[in-house]
């Protein structure tokens, strides 16, 4: 259940001697890091794609560690953060919070997989980036854990249930599997059905997919 945001073009640069802003230079190390890994971060790079001087970065950031960090703290800030405030959100039914989380696979502007994906092998060569990945999962999959219990699942049960949705979603990233927006919504009642035991209210199902259908059309014509 993923679907990928194209990626924007570089934003035209202003006049000579300007030395850009802190989030110009994480923008185009995200760009870097989605295509190409953490090793195609390089300030040079950065530099040479952006047009500025390599010691325009250095006003920013005062290393590439610096910069580094910034794009790990935007992973934390994004993902993880729209994650849990979709667990979280009201809801009169586990399987409308269940609706409610799935709207951060259906939207890539809530979730941004190819992030995670970059993040997740990136972790596989750097143990304090690793130790992070593991803390977030487990921040993550504790924030659906605690949406099932407010349901009234047991403990068992909703830790159960809550890693059963968040390693299929990894799997999803993992893979790279990708899916047409009709398809998507149309396994969403099933995927509701699996997940939590029960079958999602027609009235849920429509309300989900009336805003998704909406959300997609308006990004096709944009």
């Amino acid at each position: 259940m993923d679907r990928a945001l194209p990626l924007p073009p570089d934003p035209p640069l202003p006049e000579r001697g300007w030395r850009g802003t802190a989030d110009l230079w994480l923008d185009a190390a995200y760009r870097l890091l989605v295509e190409g890994g953490v090793d195609a971060v390089k300030v040079m790079l950065l530099a040479r794609r952006l047009g500025l001087s390599r010691t325009s970065f250095y006003w920013h950031f005062a290393d590439r560690e610096a910069l580094l960090a910034g794009l790990v703290a935007r992973w934390q800030g994004g993902n993880t953060a729209a994650l849990m405030s979709h667990a979280a959100a009201p809801a009169a039914t586990i399987t409308e919070a269940v609706l409610n989380l799935f709207d951060c696979w259906v939207r890539p502007e809530l979730f941004d997989s190819r992030l995670d994906f970059a993040i997740r092998n990136w972790a596989l060569t750097d143990r304090a980036l690793a130790e992070t990945l593991a803390a977030e999962d487990a921040r993550r999959i504790a924030a659906l854990d605690a949406m099932f219990r407010r349901f009234g699942f047991d403990p068992t049960e909703a830790d159960t249930r809550a890693r059963t949705i968040y390693l299929t979603q990894v799997g999803y990233i993992a893979m790279r599997t990708e899916e047409t927006l009709d398809e998507r919504l149309q396994r969403i009642p099933a995927y509701a059905l699996t997940f939590t035991g029960r079958a999602p209210q027609a009235a849920e199902i429509a309300a989900f997919r009336a805003r998704h259908r909406t959300s997609g059309q308006a990004g096709q014509q944009g």
